[in-house]
């Protein structure tokens, strides 16, 4: 009969790695953890113990820093992108840690410089702010009174008991050897790129882990499978081998004409496309619309399923994503932002702009990275306004007829050359005061069907 979960296994019965896991999640968060000293105290190889570390930090229960270490931490499906936190700025300033190793998953709201009075310093700290600081070891101390960790810059060190109270606390006290200025443009730029990051969505973010999945398993047959899709209306199901893994795919084409005994590890499409969980909405979308499949199974690296995806839940995701205003500006969007739309054009689409000094390659020139960029911003802006949002770049052929000055006025005109449901294919031309200095060809697929 088809299964939806695995039944759990007693701890007799796990695997040495399974066993390995198993205690390191049930550390306390903070506790250091190192391949050797797990080798050591579970008698088993250092090869072992560093597999069940790997896995445990794709599991999210423990985070290794540089400078830092490998620590157990609290488990989070994923870290948030609104803010950074103390772990993220340890590795951004090149820090050491020199206490509050249980506090370095906490999230980081805001930081504060402390060139001021230690009075007036503490109006702005609060809890879960950073202070970003010097060697002044009063101001160390206060701040994580106040539930703030501290970032020291210059190198400098602190006393044992300020390392003691960080641990007490549970607050990371971080040493830079770099300047207080150059730790906050730093940490500035990473909360800046945290924004842009807001609306890349993952396979985990919309996938429900909790949902078990409808599967066969090896000994089902083809009456199940049949028994399986009048339940569910479903006609895709993923195979699961003994131990978990997705081992084929058994489609409605699989089991036609086949009797009704017929195991589905004889009639399975074996080898199939799966995704993992960190891979972007877009790439699954764009595998499933050239696959030509609905449904996606989403696995671990051991390829033991963790729960599917649909073609629909995916395309869904990629609309409401469209529909969100821009949380920062990539370099695309500062490459294109003076670029407004333009009367004329075929079908009503043009664009024009100036060529900023920015731009240049060649001294005096746009470069042809920025020109092949402007072309193809100009074709996706034209697609998202015509109400086609959801759509996958293919190729695309790019001539450069000749030098674009900088300063110069452009113009770019997209044209449809072909359009389907499913696919489109534009021409741009670039064109400045002299006429047509660039040219592209573009293929891409839409999938908003």
């Amino acid at each position: 009969m088809p299964h939806d979960s695995n039944p759990p296994a007693s701890f007799e019965t796990m695997t040495k790695h399974e066993q390995l896991i198993r205690h390191i999640e049930a550390l306390e968060p903070g506790t250091r953890i190192s391949v050797r000293g797990i080798a050591r105290d579970k008698e088993v190889s250092e090869g072992t113990a560093y597999k069940a570390i790997k896995e445990a930090e794709e599991l999210g229960i423990v985070a290794t820093k540089k400078r830092i270490g490998t620590v157990r931490v609290h488990k989070s499906r994923r870290v948030s992108l609104e803010g950074l936190t103390f772990g993220d700025v340890a590795d951004i300033v090149e820090g050491q840690l020199l206490g509050g190793a249980g506090g370095l998953q906490r999230t980081l709201h805001k930081f504060v410089i402390g060139a001021m009075e230690l009075d007036a310093m503490l109006r702005y700290i609060n809890e879960d702010s950073l202070l970003i600081v010097g060697n002044r070891e009063e101001a160390h101390r206060l701040a994580l009174e106040q539930g703030a960790g501290v970032l020291i810059t210059g190198g400098f060190d602190t006393s044992p008991a300020v390392k003691r109270l960080a641990d007490a606390r549970g607050l990371p006290i971080i040493v830079s050897r770099h300047d207080t200025f150059t730790v906050a443009s730093m940490i500035n730029r990473a909360m800046y790129d945290r924004l842009i990051k807001q609306k890349i969505v993952l396979i985990e973010d919309i996938m429900s882990f909790g949902r078990p999945a409808d599967v066969l398993k090896h000994g089902d047959t083809a009456a199940d499978f049949h028994r399986l899709a009048g339940l569910t209306g479903s006609f895709r199901f993923p195979v699961l081998d003994d131990r978990g893994r997705v081992s084929g795919m058994m489609t409605a084409k699989d089991a036609a004409g086949s009797e009704p005994d017929n195991p589905v590890e004889r009639l399975m499409t074996r080898h199939p496309i799966t995704a993992a969980p960190n891979i972007t909405v877009t790439s699954a979308a764009h595998t499933m619309a050239a696959e030509g499949i609905d449904l996606l199974p989403v696995v671990d690296r051991h390829r033991r399923l963790l729960g599917v995806i649909t073609r629909q839940e995916v395309l869904e995701a990629m609309r409401i994503t469209g529909r969100q205003g821009e949380s920062g500006e990539t370099f695309d969007d500062l490459i294109v932002a003076g670029f407004k739309p333009a009367e004329g054009g075929a079908g009503g689409f043009r664009y024009k702009g100036v060529a900023a000094a920015q731009m240049s390659g060649t001294p005096g020139t746009v470069s042809e990275g920025v020109l092949s960029t402007l072309m193809l911003q100009a074709a996706r802006r034209m697609v998202r306004e015509s109400g086609r949002s959801d759509h996958m770049i293919e190729s695309m052929t790019t001539y450069f007829i000749r030098p674009v000055p900088i300063d110069a006025e452009l113009t770019l005109e997209p044209t449809v050359l072909e359009l389907s449901r499913k696919t489109a294919k534009l021409e741009i031309q670039l064109s400045d005061s002299v006429g047509a200095a660039a040219k592209a060809i573009l293929s891409m697929q839409l999938m908003d069907g």
